[in-house]
């Protein structure tokens, strides 16, 4: 297979052939359809995070096919599309992990630092935490959502049923956040300060820095206002559709 290979911190990645991998019990073998890049994979290539797995094949918003089986895996086959993401295995029995707070493991592998990762034409997960997805989407739009789409939707859940959420950052996982929260109806308030605007617009593109600013659903194909009940006929499109460009508008703005 062909991979982008990091062989020290700080230095570029080399495009290097290596063996095909091979599954072991437990794990699939993807061919990779595409992987996102992370601010965490330029953590790990910029050395600002310890004890990567040197040389490392970096990347871990990866969608793929299967295109082999592991020893004891029945629950996918081959020529399935799976996502996989940062934690790529987990203890088990630790308390976080009994707890079903597997990302919080005491003894994890992560995608793309202690493992191989998907800059790669192929690579090997743990089926456990391969994830299955849709044949029919943009593989670069789901990619996303195997890192900044989990983080937000876990903090989403996280943040209870309120009709009002407030945002700080408005980064990968905010712009996410903020789509699946406007589709369910909600009021959003994204705090930014001046070097995030300056750096990073506010998507409400209201010119002002260090200050919040609101958001609220506007009338389109995938979101309406709170007040307009849904008709019971309608149903939100895919995921992927969701994840580009969010439609909201700001007090005062068209």
């Amino acid at each position: 297979m062909r991979a982008m290979v990091l062989a020290r911190a700080g230095a570029a990645l080399q495009l290097m052939d290596l063996p095909a991998p091979v599954a072991g019990p437990g794990q699939v073998v993807l061919s990779v359809l595409a992987c996102g890049v992370c601010r965490t994979d330029l953590h790990v290539v910029d050395g600002e995070l310890a004890e990567p797995v040197l040389p490392l094949v970096p990347g871990h918003e990866i969608v793929g096919v299967v295109e082999a089986l592991g020893a004891g895996v029945d629950h996918l086959k081959v020529g399935q599309r799976v996502g996989v993401g940062w934690l790529g295995e987990a203890c088990q029995t630790c308390p976080y992990c009994r707890a079903a707070r597997e990302n919080l493991c005491d003894a994890p592998v992560f995608t793309g630092y202690t493992r191989h990762g998907g800059y790669a034409t192929r690579t090997v997960a743990d089926a456990r935490y391969a994830y299955p997805l849709a044949d029919d989407a943009d593989p670069a739009e789901q990619a996303p959502l195997l890192c900044a789409g989990l983080i937000g939707w876990r903090s989403l859940v996280m943040a209870g049923e309120g009709k009002a959420l407030g945002l700080y950052g408005f980064g990968a996982a905010a712009h996410l956040v903020a789509q699946a929260a406007l589709y369910q109806g909600r009021d959003i308030y994204a705090f930014t300060g001046r070097a995030t605007s300056k750096a990073r617009p506010s998507p409400a593109r209201s010119g002002r820095s260090g200050r919040a600013v609101r958001m609220r659903p506007r009338r389109s194909l995938w979101t309406r206002r709170s007040s307009t009940p849904r008709s019971a006929p309608w149903s939100p499109p895919p995921w992927p559709r969701c994840a580009r460009a969010g439609r909201w508008s700001a007090p005062g703005s068209t």
